[in-house]
């Protein structure tokens, strides 16, 4: 198992120099450019001599790209900003410029037209077939002056794109609360208030420092007592990038989000459709807009009524223990915390130490080795941008060599929050027959640990792990031999959620837990009471949890279906009315969750966060065939093995998923698992 060859070199990210970034990148497009043209001046064109060429060129631009474009995502630097800045608009030009490239349009038309076409393999149908559709959608057929109008707007979007991000960047960052007084955190776990003490030890103060990321942000807000200070950093929460809260208009997304919208909604009716949501959906599964909405309609009159009566006994509950009159958004996570305790004996905090992430990564990767025959190898002496990160190999039942992945998982300064998977690489057959091997960024912000000592997850921090994985081995076990349908590439969005939902399944079972889990003293697995209370605790309000995330999915996409360019300031006006209808919850007037929905406005799920819940449909009944056989059933893992993870985007989502499974899926089963 020590065949290494990734083909390209592995990205070198201690030599990316900001300066040079912006020349490199400039004599990288001008080169292909030069060979764009030198391909089109053939008489005729064939897979050979123009679709193999034209791979290879996007290729190298991503290879340059990508390691870049991570760092900015993981490890900024204000010169890496300026310079990834200053790139954005040459990168989003010569992509628009590629698509809108009637010459090249035509060449793969006539080799769609031709008589190799016959002869392909499906993914090179595809790979054809996309591109001639991802023509058409980026107005190919434009008129030159409503062609530099598209080019244009897509150079805005990209812009205002990467600035909503970096304003939520600065927003979390410039926020900390300094506490002298021990008795202010009283409620808060050890981890978290050993933490929060070298945080205030490195910034040179006394006493502790609470900041806003993510992880510390969500144990304040479930363990803290002092009901002021929830407050206080449940503001500086919720209106990050805003006109509201303690940085009020400092780095303030309100206009970004405007005309991010307006743009979208310029770019969809320039290429014909009536809005966004219809645009978005040309590549997508559910097809039509009132399906979406039906679909999560239907979703939420089954949870609200669940919802309601959780509410009802969450506020019943604060009173009885507290007093409490008025049960108000920043109560929510510590009473709904202190109720999960009373009525199943379960703190969050008493599973983390079962979960060094040394054990938890040992147990994952046996978990795959298990289903698919897959084996994981660390390799050391890579170069990386944080001491923290790790590279693995993996290599299939056969010893193939499959893939690369880097992890990062640990909050810092200078890192975008959240957890994604993203690639570095594709896999791809180069002119000699060998295969480029895939590699994967495995991105996730836990809370990270002391000074010298191993990190410690919460069992909601290994179900996110496991998400990001299934993500990982949907791009790392692809067998596709052709970039644009490679691993989750070509994928249809709301598809592309199903195998990391999918694997999650696995961290909720007993045998799998045995292998997850490891006392950080004592090496015991968790015990039997504690994996019953887990169990237990899996569908707490299961009605808010629901609603919570139908919310999200409906703001997204009437956001973008109802958009009307005539008025202003429509995004708080959508939310309060999807509220409305999908949420149980009294919210204060300065909230501002929107102004950091970075997955509709710097991500890629714009009119498409409803795929979450889509995808949720198709892992729920795809893991019943494993409850029923065995979660480790040999025959069953191969079945998805060779049937979804290792198709990429070749075929249509729902064909794979009935050769999988031997029948479509029903949301009853999401239901059911959902407590509903």
């Amino acid at each position: 198992m020590n065949n290494f060859s990734p083909l390209k070199p592995l990205p070198m990210f201690s030599t990316i120099q900001p300066s040079a970034i912006e020349p490199a990148l400039k004599s990288l497009i001008t080169q292909n450019r030069l060979t764009l043209s030198k391909l089109l001046e053939q008489t005729t064109y064939t897979w050979e001599n123009f679709m193999a060429p034209l791979e290879e060129m996007d290729d190298q631009l991503s290879h340059f790209w990508a390691p870049i474009s991570h760092l900015h995502a993981v490890a900024e630097s204000d010169a890496l900003r300026t310079a990834y800045n200053a790139c954005l608009p040459f990168l989003t030009e010569y992509h628009t410029e590629l698509m809108q490239n009637e010459s090249l349009f035509k060449a793969i038309q006539s080799i769609a037209e031709g008589p190799e076409y016959a002869h392909f393999s499906p993914a090179q149908r595809k790979v054809i077939d996309n591109a001639l559709r991802d023509f058409k959608l980026a107005g190919v057929h434009l008129p030159p002056a409503t062609k530099a109008r598209f080019a244009e707007l897509q150079k805005q979007a990209s812009k205002l794109s990467c600035q909503f991000s970096e304003n939520i960047l600065d927003a979390t960052q410039a926020w900390t609360l300094h506490v002298t007084d021990p008795d202010a955190l009283l409620g808060l776990p050890e981890q978290a208030l050993s933490l929060a003490k070298q945080t205030a030890q490195h910034a040179n103060l006394e006493g502790w420092v609470l900041t806003l990321d993510s992880s510390v942000y969500a144990t304040v807000m479930k363990n803290l007592a002092h009901r002021e200070f929830r407050w206080l950093i449940y503001e500086a929460y919720v209106t990050r990038a805003s006109d509201q809260g303690p940085h009020a208009k400092q780095w303030d997304n309100t206009l970004i989000m405007e005309d991010i919208l307006k743009i979208r909604h310029e770019i969809a009716c320039l290429v014909g459709f009536n809005n966004y949501a219809e645009y978005s959906l040309a590549t997508k599964m559910a097809a039509t807009s009132e399906r979406v909405l039906q679909f999560l309609q239907h979703l939420v009159n089954k949870s609200k009524p669940a919802a309601m009566n959780e509410l009802a006994e969450l506020a019943e509950f604060a009173r009885e223990i507290d007093g409490i009159e008025q049960l108000e958004a920043w109560d929510l996570p510590y009473y709904s915390e202190k109720l999960r305790q009373t009525k199943l004996a379960l703190a969050e905090d008493d599973l983390r130490p079962y979960f060094p992430i040394t054990k938890v990564l040992e147990g994952m990767f046996s978990v795959v080795n298990k289903l698919y025959g897959i084996k994981i190898v660390e390799r050391l002496g890579i170069d990386i941008w944080h001491p923290q990160v790790q590279f693995f190999e993996i290599y299939d039942e056969h010893d193939v060599l499959r893939g690369y992945f880097y992890t990062d998982l640990y909050a810092r300064p200078h890192k975008r929050d959240g957890a994604w998977m993203d690639e570095c690489q594709s896999r791809r057959r180069l002119a000699d027959g060998s295969v480029q091997i895939p590699i994967a960024f495995l991105t996730c912000n836990f809370m990270r640990p002391l000074d010298n000592q191993v990190a410690l997850l919460a069992h909601e921090d290994v179900q996110t792990l496991f998400h990001e994985f299934g993500h990982c081995l949907h791009h790392l076990m692809t067998q596709v031999d052709y970039t644009p349908v490679a691993g989750i590439n070509g994928v249809p969005w709301d598809a592309v959620e199903f195998p990391s939902q999918f694997f999650e399944h696995w961290c909720w079972e007993k045998e799998v837990l045995a292998l997850i889990s490891a006392h950080k003293d004592t090496g015991e697995p968790l015990p039997d009471i504690l994996y019953n209370k887990l169990i237990s605790a899996k569908n707490f309000q299961p009605g808010m949890h629901m609603l919570r995330q139908l919310e999200f999915a409906l703001f997204d996409f009437k956001l973008h279906l109802n958009y009307d360019p005539t008025k202003t300031f429509q995004v708080q006006e959508t939310l309060d009315q999807v509220r409305q209808e999908a949420s149980v919850i009294k919210l204060p007037t300065f909230h501002r969750f929107q102004h950091s929905f970075s997955h509709i406005f710097s991500g890629g799920y714009a009119a498409g966060y409803y795929s979450y819940k889509w995808a949720e449909v198709l892992s729920s009944d795809a893991y019943a065939p494993f409850k029923e056989k065995g979660i480790f059933d040999e025959k069953t893992g191969r079945a998805f093995l060779t049937n979804i993870l290792e198709q990429g985007g070749v075929y249509d989502p729902m064909t794979l998923y009935i050769a999988f499974r031997g029948q479509e899926p029903t949301v009853d089963a999401l239901l059911k698992e959902s407590g509903l």
